[in-house]
């Protein structure tokens, strides 16, 4: 049908404009780790909002209250499992890969390209983009947990502190 009536219309508003400002006050109140860069964990929990949301705005039998609910119960959760992980290894495992190193010292680890489906030309252009010409002047490429790449330079002297939670870091 193109066209439910101007009621449909007007509860589409209405419920739209309040779930909005509901979902803004939790995640404010949830506090800056749920609107962080994403790993998988963070995504589920992002679509999950929005399905809510599509369904508190389309849906005549899913009331607002329903939908904000919802909203809480989700927003809840991951502010209870963020909490858990930093003060449990065990969960923190569990909801958060490792980051891995791809390159070490100028070498490509093909190992490690292979396991987490990263392509040489990927990195190659992560060091590009860091103002790289050679892969030799790039001491460790890292795949992080959110799947972007840090690249980081010639190390020196000082041990590299910042990789010790990299898997395939310390090396051999």
């Amino acid at each position: 049908m193109f066209f439910n009536g101007w009621l449909t219309l007007l509860r589409t508003v209405i419920v739209g404009v309040l779930a909005y400002a509901a979902l803004i006050v939790f995640l404010r109140l949830s506090g800056k780790r749920v609107l962080s860069k994403w790993n998988a964990f963070d995504f589920v929990v992002t679509i999950a909002i929005g399905s809510i949301l599509a369904t508190a705005l389309l849906s005549q039998t899913t009331s607002l209250a329903q939908g904000l609910v919802a909203f809480a119960v989700l927003v809840s959760l991951q502010f209870i499992i963020t909490w858990a992980s930093v003060r449990s290894g065990v969960v923190r495992n569990w909801i958060k890969a490792r980051p891995t190193l791809l390159l070490d010292r100028g070498n490509l680890l093909t190992e490690a390209l292979k396991r987490e489906r990263v392509t040489e030309g990927e990195v190659r252009a992560a060091v590009r983009a860091r103002g790289h010409a050679s892969l030799a002047d790039v001491d460790a490429v890292i795949l992080e947990t959110d799947g972007s790449f840090s690249v980081i330079g010639r190390i020196g002297e000082l041990p590299p502190s910042a990789l010790q939670d990299v898997d395939g870091y310390p090396r051999s």
